[in-house]
């Protein structure tokens, strides 16, 4: 099955035996990503949660636009009230094998019981999907990935109640760029040091990415986090299809690093007006000691540099026992908030 093709197919009302605890009139559905109105109030939501769990929001339309357009390995469901008016929203992205992400949204100062009541229609809803998605991949039991602020005791309460457990948490961190720190490689797009040699993926005559080297950076970042926390494998096509939709996705912002001329490390990122993200970074095993990860981190902010940002964010495992934080840290990063994943196990067959 490729990622094109869905594995989400019934409706979500399909999925919800009853709207419990609601008041009456209140239903449920899709959210519509061609109505001004719904993605407005989508992300209004989005900024809420976000301002109530981390102190402010950051989030826009192409971040919801993300959820509810597009990827065809998502799917989204709204409760509306009886003014049609959206107040919560939840959507799943089925993300690589045995891993499916969940995404919990509901409105801020709603009264407690409604608001709960919605929570719990979001979780059923996305148990039906689970089961959905564990079937047609062929799984016994497939995991639903959350996640929560680490000081949204609202969120944590209702997680905790149906059924998930927190399982990680994750330093959300950002490093300051100075115009001069342009001149930290010779060129971003090329350069060499110690018999390692830094360049960006290479374009074919039309102008695409080398499928060569897109595939070196896959197997790259599949082999560097093949030991770490919930590590679940991705097929090429997936990898790609999913990153092509990232909010600030571009090639310019993807590099391979090649120790003896092989590809031994990868960075993939993604750029804004205000900066760059390191969505992956990894280095296999007969790399490391090298200088590779941090030759890396120097490319992207030299690049970050050039291109006027003046940040670079990542993120990284508070709880891995590699300490790789102290990297980040030694060039300059620190964390902004902290994250947490909340993961349940549901069987696949009704009624295990």
């Amino acid at each position: 099955m490729t990622p094109e093709e869905s594995r989400f197919h019934a409706e979500p009302e399909e999925l919800v035996e009853e709207l419990r605890g609601l008041p009456a009139a209140w239903t449920v559905g899709r959210p519509d990503p061609d109505d001004p109105g719904d993605v407005r109030r989508l992300t209004e939501l989005l900024r809420e949660h976000e301002r109530a769990g981390r102190g402010w929001p950051g989030a826009g339309k192409d971040d919801v636009l993300v959820e509810v357009r597009g990827l065809r390995t998502r799917e989204n469901v709204v409760v509306r009230d009886d003014r049609g008016l959206i107040r919560a929203w939840g959507s799943v992205h089925d993300r690589a094998s045995g891993r499916m992400l969940f995404v919990h949204v509901v409105e801020r100062g709603i009264d407690e019981r409604i608001g709960r009541a919605c929570s719990d229609l979001l979780v059923e809803w996305a148990v039906g999907r689970a089961r959905e998605v564990g079937a047609a991949r062929g799984l016994e039991v497939q995991q639903v990935d959350t996640g929560a602020f680490d000081d949204d005791e609202r969120q944590h309460r209702w997680l905790a109640a149906a059924g998930f457990t927190k399982v990680r948490r994750w330093w959300q961190m950002e490093r300051p760029v100075t115009p001069d720190e342009a001149a930290l490689v010779d060129d971003p797009a090329r350069w060499e040091r110690d018999g390692v040699v830094f360049r960006l993926v290479e374009r074919d005559a039309d102008g695409q990415p080398a499928q060569a080297d897109l595939r070196a950076v896959h197997d790259v970042l599949e082999a560097a986090f093949s030991d770490h926390f919930n590590s679940k494998p991705e097929t090429f096509d997936e990898f790609l299809f999913r990153l092509r939709e990232d909010p600030g996705h571009g090639w310019d912002h993807w590099w391979l690093a090649e120790v003896d001329d092989r590809p031994g490390g990868a960075l993939v990122g993604t750029g804004s007006a205000s900066g760059s993200y390191v969505a992956y970074i990894g280095v296999v095993e007969v790399a490391r000691g090298r200088g590779v990860a941090k030759g890396l981190l120097r490319t992207i902010i030299a690049d970050t540099a050039r291109r006027g940002g003046d940040r670079v964010g990542l993120e990284v495992d508070a709880d891995s026992p590699t300490g790789a934080d102290r990297l980040y840290r030694g060039l300059g990063w620190t964390t902004s908030y902290v994250t947490e994943s909340w993961h349940r196990d549901v069987p696949v067959r009704t009624g295990v």
